[in-house]
């Protein structure tokens, strides 16, 4: 089956690409650097072209990893990164001012051995600086011939609009999922309207939508998931894997793993929708990234949007602190949880 490519500014990438937090933080210790370096490649010779990393993820280690294992092929594949969430002292901050990301920018370049990012995000909006001088900075990095294309991660349509006022924004991540519909209040559609790039993370619900599910009890002690996402929680999660059995139906019925069809019902949201799993197990990378040979059709889409329905997932999807760090629209039932 062809499968055709998404497109990102002006380049053309593989509909599944590759989000690599997972292989150095995040659920649990920093795999094994030579298996994490063995992944990187694994991905790029089965033909996945994007990969998505952050300056924070690892502490800068995750883009060590992509410029030891792959500088050079830089040629074969879509780098994206992320500045402004970063730790200082041991604590984590949040700094949006234009010489911070500027910084950020040349050590971020510096870590993964190449001259151009194609696409810099800015990780999260700094209530502290107005979006438009966080943008502007971004812009200046596009004059500069650093980076190629300016992105969002984690914030809303009023975010977004003054950031593409400033520059034409090209890529606006988000958690997008079965379990998280959030997008749908009003980024989905707005990014579709600016030609922006709905970039979806944690696609696969941070291992919620799989088969078989995440585990609680098995999560190391530094796991995110113990204490930032609350519907993992032990008064919630048994509540949540109800909503699995119609995705298991729905998969045997696509001919699929429900990996795969949390994956394929995200790409069917729209053309401009690119998700992101992130993965540290080859069978996995496999898995995901033959999804997007992956057709469901319109009833199927529907059975899955109804059933998923936004107040069926039990508990928020951040706490208190992860919720106070993004601009992302909540629905009306969230905000009274």
């Amino acid at each position: 089956m062809t499968v055709l490519k998404r497109r990102i500014g002006d380049r053309d990438v593989y509909p599944v690409g590759l989000g690599c937090m997972n292989i150095t933080h995040a659920y649990g210790p920093p795999i094994d650097e030579a298996d994490a370096k063995a992944l990187l490649v694994q991905a790029l010779d089965l033909g996945c072209d994007f990969l998505d990393t952050a300056t924070i993820y690892g502490l800068g280690r995750s883009e060590e990893l992509i410029g030891e294992a792959l500088g050079h092929r830089r040629h074969e594949y879509f780098l994206a990164s992320k500045c402004v969430l970063g730790y200082k002292d041991g604590a984590r901050v949040l700094d949006g001012r234009p010489e911070a990301i500027k910084s950020a920018c040349d050590a971020s370049l510096k870590r993964l051995q190449t001259d151009v990012i194609d696409l810099y995000y800015l990780h999260r909006p700094d209530p502290k600086v107005p979006i438009e001088e966080s943008a502007g900075a971004l812009s200046d990095l596009v004059a500069a011939g650093k980076i190629r294309f300016i992105g969002l991660s984690e914030m809303g349509e009023d975010h977004l609009r003054r950031a593409h006022a400033v520059h034409p924004v090209a890529a606006l991540q988000s958690e997008y999922s079965l379990w998280v519909r959030n997008p749908e209040i009003a980024v989905l559609e707005a990014c579709a309207e600016l030609g922006t790039a709905l970039v979806a993370f944690s696609p696969v619900g941070r291992g919620f939508l799989a088969d078989p599910p995440a585990d609680p009890s098995k999560f190391h002690e530094i796991d995110m998931r113990r204490t930032l996402f609350p519907r993992f929680g032990p008064d919630h999660y048994p509540q949540n894997l109800a909503l699995l059995e119609e995705a298991r139906a729905v998969a045997k019925e696509a001919g699929c793993s429900v990996a795969q069809l949390a994956l394929a019902w995200t790409l069917a949201k729209g053309d401009h929708v690119i998700p992101i799993p992130g993965t540290t197990k080859p069978a996995h990378l496999s898995e995901n990234h033959n999804a997007a040979q992956v057709r469901l059709t319109p009833d199927q889409v529907k059975r899955l949007d109804q059933h998923f329905s936004p107040e069926r997932a039990v508990g928020p999807r951040y706490n208190a602190m992860g919720q106070a760090s993004v601009t992302t629209e909540m629905f009306e039932f969230e905000k009274t949880r």
